[in-house]
């Protein structure tokens, strides 16, 4: 499964990059693929295996704030591996023949 979500931390003003950096250094300890971009964090394995990882990036902003708002998007699709490179590929591909 391929997870992507956001966490950020409520009433602690426009400038929460630290507390965003607290939950991607989480996910990347994880040792599960991920990748980060402006505004999601994707991150593949397994529901037992990413469920708990967002939950510890959940935490780790909590230290920052005692509200977070958090959106996940989940895409759980059996016998898929590398879908964080491979979805990419697939359009990228799409996009070079024109």
């Amino acid at each position: 499964m391929i997870a992507a979500f956001s966490v950020t931390p409520l009433g602690i003003g426009e400038d929460v990059g630290e507390a965003v950096a607290a939950a991607v250094r989480v996910v990347r300890a994880s040792g599960l693929p991920n990748r980060t971009d402006a505004m999601f964090t994707s991150i593949e394995g397994e529901w037992d295996e990413v469920m708990p990882v967002i939950r510890a990036a959940i935490e780790a902003v909590k230290a920052y704030s005692g509200r977070v708002s958090t959106v996940i998007k989940i895409d759980d699709r059996a016998g898929v591996t590398d879908g964080l490179t491979a979805k990419v590929a697939t359009v990228e591909r799409h996009l070079a023949e024109g």
